[in-house]
């Protein structure tokens, strides 16, 4: 077995929507360890209206964690970060501009234009994405409508991750699995759609050329890190973070996975894309996978519902600490207050507490009194969300699912595993918490021939990091609710 013998290490770093990290993996005789060694915060920056990633800040965060790391003797770099957003480089490989935060309101209108251009039927044919408005064709095309003569000085288009890949290794590509979250990239041929593009009138030779995760990039730059560090090879891990975390674990078959964290994502891996009228209906995504694998899933609003009312009670000079939320919702009654997490007025409220009153309002319940009651409220919506997209994807797979997996931060949240649980009646897998620095190291392993084959991966996370279960309890009771909730779905105000 190749895990067996000599200890090897290697530097993930994992950037979410809140914070990024430097982890350490080492692999030791089949079993691996990790070390987190730089953790900072990950906050946009707004810019006159405009809403950006602070990615020079971010890059400095990089090359702090590269300096930590300075003792151990690594084999391998790797970055994921989130989808969607991207960056344009000039001619001589300069950042034209800081990116652009997928919550900013440039894309506010763009999806009826691209449709008006080229239908949405035709673009689910081609690349198999799920719609929505953050998307990075939506915001490129606002950049060809809004900001045209910097769109035609950029030279190249890559997204988060490949920027950072960019800057440690000098070379410009884009990972495939982040990649197909632009819905720029046919999921058949894992090629970037350019007959579409073309007829939106975007540049079709703007995207940087598609690599496979584990390829290796190019090797570390002299001067980014330690000394000790140049040459080491950057790996392109599955840079989409939920797809490093899906390398983590199986879920195939009888098995799904959501990976919950600001955002849920509720899928499964299959062997090929799903792209037919029902999956179109349904709104499912077919995002890139790792070894020629497909993420046949759908993205849920998740946690940011509970992170923007945290920080509107903070700016009220109010601090809930999670745990604390937490042990208020578990005292609450159930159910009654359920909002849609998916509704558009959850994505970029300026006010999460207001929304939540207004569409409580609008579809004639209380408000919820309290923030023990706004968390309950958030939490049974979810996983009664999570009911609906979970009967939704065994119908697209024809697959019934007995157990779901949980990874990400959002499995340390036990109060919404067990109503997962309950509301799917499923048994539920918590963990690994770290599954996306894990899948990304994952993937290193599997690069540098440490591990023969995914499932050897797979089998080392298993059994070098615990999980917890959660068993159904009184399914019949949120069946009661389903409908109810299905009906604030399906509603819809002006």
């Amino acid at each position: 077995m190749p895990s067996n013998g000599a200890q090897h290490a290697y530097l993930a770093f994992d950037l979410g929507a809140e914070s990024g990290r430097a982890v350490v993996g080492r692999l030791n005789h089949g079993m691996l360890s990790i070390d987190e060694i730089h953790r900072f915060p990950n906050e946009p920056v707004r810019c006159g209206n405009s809403l950006h990633w602070d990615v020079p800040r971010l890059w400095l965060e990089i090359r702090k964690g590269l300096n930590s790391a300075g003792h151990h003797k690594l084999e391998g770099i790797g970055v994921d970060t989130w989808g969607v957003d991207f960056a344009l480089l000039g001619e001589n490989g300069e950042l034209l501009q800081n990116p652009y935060h997928y919550r900013d309101e440039r894309t506010t209108g763009m999806m009826k234009q691209v449709f008006d251009i080229v239908p949405a039927d035709e673009i689910y044919e081609q690349t198999g994405i799920q719609f929505m408005p953050i998307n990075t064709l939506y915001q490129l095309f606002a950049s060809h409508r809004t900001t045209p003569r910097l769109l035609a000085a950029a030279d190249r288009l890559i997204t988060i991750p490949d920027l950072f890949h960019y800057w440690l290794t000098g070379n410009a590509v884009c990972e495939f699995t982040n990649a197909t979250t632009t819905q720029m990239v046919d999921p058949r041929t894992r090629t970037w759609a350019k007959g579409m593009l073309e007829r939106l009138g975007l540049p079709s030779s703007l995207p940087a050329p598609i690599v496979e995760p584990g390829a290796v990039i190019g090797n570390l730059l002299p001067g980014v890190g330690v000394k000790e560090h140049s040459g080491t090879p950057v790996i392109a891990p599955a840079s989409h973070d939920t797809g490093s975390a899906v390398v983590s674990i199986a879920a195939r078959e009888n098995s799904a996975f959501i990976s919950s964290g600001t955002w849920s994502l509720l899928g499964m891996e299959i062997d090929r894309p799903v792209i037919n009228a029902e999956a179109r209906r349904l709104n499912f995504t077919n995002e890139g996978g790792v070894c020629g694998t497909t993420r046949l899933l759908k993205n849920v609003m998740g946690l940011w519902m509970l992170q923007s009312c945290r920080h509107c009670w903070s700016a009220n000079g109010q601090q809930h600490e999670y745990q604390d939320l937490m042990k208020a919702a578990a005292r609450e009654p159930g159910f009654r207050h359920l909002v849609n997490p998916d509704d558009p007025s959850f994505l970029k409220p300026e006010d999460m507490q207001a929304a939540i009153d207004q569409f409580c309002r609008k579809t004639d319940q209380p408000a919820p009194n309290g923030p023990g009651a706004y968390a309950r409220t958030i939490l049974e919506s979810l996983a009664l969300k999570y009911r609906l997209v979970l009967r939704d994807l065994e119908y697209l797979t024809g697959n019934y699912v007995e157990q779901i997996r949980i990874i990400g931060g959002g499995s340390r949240n036990e109060l919404l595993n067990q109503f997962t649980a309950d509301a799917t009646g499923r048994q539920v897998v918590a963990g690994p918490v770290e599954a996306t620095a894990l899948g990304n190291i994952g993937i290193q392993m599997l690069a540098t021939g440490a591990a023969s084959s995914l499932n050897e991966v797979r089998q080392i996370i298993d059994r070098s990091f615990p999980t917890v279960s959660f068993e159904p309890s009184n399914p019949s009771y949120w069946d009661e609710q389903a409908k109810r909730f299905q009906q604030y779905c399906e509603f819809t105000y002006a």
